[in-house]
């Protein structure tokens, strides 16, 4: 069912986004009146195709539509859509009509702004889509993040070796102070920071970044994970500590003889004890309480702790619009600066550059509305920001997208 569920998402993602593409070619085309032959969701591969409105049981049933100079369908092969706008060269190189005069409804007989503006329509719908959707999501859910000011690290190894310590608050990177503990990974990369500043153990602590990590920064999950207090949030009823005696609040600082910091420090542990309770100590107030901490058959505890530092932010409708537009920019210059990184051999970012499969990743294994919208303004930017890198100055009839 995951796997379905996914699909169903990228496929849906997909062909909201072309279509919200071409849409933006075929509307400038029609408002000088230029005649789009077809207007394809899909591509017909060799003429085949699962709709089409001048052939065919819909032709059939709606006369009217197969009279009109545009026909519209869907082709078999999901991999992009296209519109084919009269009197453009597509990649066939079919040149037969530029023997002939420049016909009234022809691209080439309109004027350099109105070919310019057909061109780049796909883009700018794309760019005005996602800023819509930027818009929708924070009116509807708001924003929220982990507050930078708020948490701390827990380091893997390649963090260790760059010198950040579990427990490390990170203060500054540079001058630029993070806001967003999320964005601390690429936020270290974007910025190309040479200098990192952290509060550790109460000190203030600054320390060189060997910058030929990089390439390995780009290319690794997790650098930077919350360090975790393990202070008990709340214990589910299918939870083998359930009615444990433990509350919310207290913090466990010792299993089964070993002092627990934050959350991940005790996973090891936990996991080399399957099936059985093992002693644990809590503080709670001034007083450290004793307990049995159930483990079961796949090695969880299945005790949620608190997550420190959430900062949230809540929209009307009438502030979310400069807000979306402010983070559909900000969004806009992150993605240009991975770009830049891709482009730089020595910075190794090619390697992490996905694929169609990639992409399926992204989207979560259940419906949920906000990640999918988040998801496809994401790509409706990235789709927008691919078809201007270069412009395509070339006179294509197939204004085709495809994600990249």
């Amino acid at each position: 069912m995951t796997v379905l569920i996914k699909i169903v998402q990228v496929i849906l993602a997909l062909s909201i986004l072309i279509l919200i593409h071409e849409l933006g070619h075929f509307t400038f085309a029609k408002m000088f009146g230029i005649r789009v032959d077809k207007f394809f969701l899909f591509f017909d591969v060799k003429g085949v195709k699962l709709l089409s409105t001048k052939t065919g049981w819909f032709s059939r049933l709606f006369p009217s539509l197969a009279n009109k100079d545009t026909e519209y369908g869907i082709g078999w092969l999901p991999l992009g859509g296209y519109c084919k706008i009269n009197g453009m060269i597509d990649e066939s190189m079919d040149t037969e009509f530029m023997n002939s005069e420049p016909k009234p409804y022809e691209f080439r007989s309109k004027s350099a702004p109105k070919r310019f503006l057909v061109m780049v329509g796909g883009v700018l719908n794309n760019f005005l889509f996602a800023i819509l959707l930027n818009i929708i999501i924070l009116a509807a859910w708001g924003q929220s993040y982990l507050k930078n000011s708020e948490n701390q690290i827990y380091v893997n190894k390649l963090s260790y070796d760059m010198g950040f310590r579990t427990g490390d608050r990170v203060l500054a990177f540079d001058d630029y102070v993070p806001e967003n503990f999320g964005m601390l990974q690429a936020d270290l990369v974007r910025k190309n920071v040479r200098q990192a500043t952290v509060l550790r153990d109460g000190d203030t602590v600054s320390f060189y970044i060997d910058q030929s990590l990089y390439p390995e920064v780009i290319n690794t999950p997790d650098v930077f994970s919350v360090a975790v207090p393990f202070v008990v949030d709340t214990i589910p009823p299918q939870s083998p500590n359930y009615g444990s005696g433990l509350q919310r609040g207290d913090r466990i600082v010792e299993v089964d003889g070993h002092p627990i910091r934050f959350v991940q420090d005790s996973r090891a542990v936990v996991g080399e004890h399957r099936n059985e309770t093992l002693p644990i100590k809590a503080l709670r107030g001034a007083d450290t309480l004793d307990f049995g901490m159930k483990v079961d058959s796949t090695g969880m505890a299945l005790i949620y702790a608190q997550i420190p530092g959430i900062s949230v932010h809540t929209y009307s409708f009438v502030q979310a619009i400069p807000a979306g537009l402010k983070y559909t920019w900000t969004s806009v210059k992150g993605y240009l600066s991975d770009l830049k990184m891709v482009a730089t051999p020595s910075t190794g970012a090619y390697k992490s550059v996905g694929s169609f499969i990639a992409i399926g990743q992204v989207f979560p294994g259940q419906w949920d509305w906000y990640s999918f919208l988040s998801i496809m303004a994401l790509l409706s930017l990235m789709l927008g920001v691919m078809n201007l890198l270069p412009i395509r100055w070339t006179e294509d009839t197939y204004c085709s997208s495809f994600m990249r």
